[in-house]
């Protein structure tokens, strides 16, 4: 199961062309939960020189999903709704999310990501995500 698992959860990292184009790197797969990183381009930054919440956001969306995917079986899934909180302004180069599952139903799955910058060498949480996942065909 878990070879399929991951097959299946690594392709909607494949397929995402948008996901690609970011940078993004799927590192880790669970169960129930899944991790990523991002090197961050100075063209993902904002007018202040922080880490743009447009890429924050999409990091943990993405994540998130692929949290939702390793839980659904053979069936896809699709984000229906999400809240993000930022915690701090992103500073650094490198992002670090991981997402896991809180509740897996069998037509909903709600998961929660927790996005994390490296700068100078020290890690901070800088956001976190609670995501609804529609269980699609």
């Amino acid at each position: 199961m878990n070879e399929s698992r991951n097959a299946q959860v690594q392709s909607i990292f494949d397929k995402a062309r948008f996901i690609h184009a970011l940078g993004v790197k799927l590192t880790g797969i669970g169960d129930d939960w899944c991790e990523t990183t991002l090197t961050v381009k100075e063209d993902q930054r904002q007018q202040h020189g922080f880490i743009h919440a447009g890429v924050i956001a999409t990091l943990a969306d993405h994540t998130a999903g692929g949290a939702a995917r390793a839980v659904s079986g053979k069936q896809d899934v699709i984000t229906v709704e999400f809240k993000i909180n930022f915690l701090r302004p992103a500073v650094g180069k490198h992002l670090r999310c991981h997402a896991k599952v809180l509740r897996a139903g069998k037509s909903i799955i709600v998961a929660e990501a927790v996005v994390f910058a490296t700068h100078e060498g020290e890690e901070k949480s800088i956001a976190k995500l609670t995501e609804t996942l529609s269980v699609i065909s």
